[in-house]
């Protein structure tokens, strides 16, 4: 026998400001995000990006419904996921600027075979197949399911890039607790 409550959901109480001071203290991964939905490729930085599964390799990330890139990457059928170091700090700054066109320096990125933008300089990327995405309050999630992933040579030598309270920071064996 099952039984269902239809005791009232208690109305969110937490404040925007307070939330996002609670995240501001948990340290996240940061990515890039390229895609093109046939008008031209966007791109923007992400510290929401989250593997879901293994089998199958899905990944997962929001950003925000008002972003310009958004809409583009909503129609997109494929889009990249760069997994940055702490040495791409300059592509995590490019994709955070609004208002300039991020593809100008032709130097810093390429296509793959498939035909979608990627910065080979990035720790890893991973190039995926949009499942779906959905509202989520301000923001949009997106589920991915991955198709291929390529580390770059020089990942090894490479310590993650992490945005922590409002600012950049590096994770490398001098972090190491345990």
């Amino acid at each position: 026998m099952t039984s269902t409550s239809t005791a009232p959901v208690a109305a969110a109480t937490m404040s925007p400001d307070d939330f996002k001071a609670a995240f501001r203290q948990h340290p996240a991964g940061v990515a890039v995000i390229t895609a093109d939905a046939g008008r031209g490729p966007v791109m923007l930085t992400a510290t929401s990006v989250s593997s879901v599964s293994a089998n199958p390799a899905l990944v997962m990330f929001s950003l925000s419904a008002h972003s310009s890139s958004t809409p583009t990457i909503r129609r997109a059928e494929t889009v990249v996921v760069h997994l940055l170091g702490a040495g791409q700090l300059d592509l995590a700054q490019l994709g955070a600027t609004s208002g300039i066109d991020r593809f100008s320096d032709t130097s810093l990125w390429s296509t793959l075979p498939t035909g979608e933008v990627y910065f080979p300089g990035a720790r890893a990327w991973i190039r995926g197949r949009v499942l779906t995405s959905m509202d989520a309050g301000g923001s949009v999630v997106v589920l991915v399911e991955a198709l291929e992933a390529s580390p770059s040579d020089s990942a090894d030598e490479q310590v993650p890039l992490v945005y922590y309270n409002r600012t950049w920071h590096q994770l490398g064996d001098h972090s190491q607790i345990a």
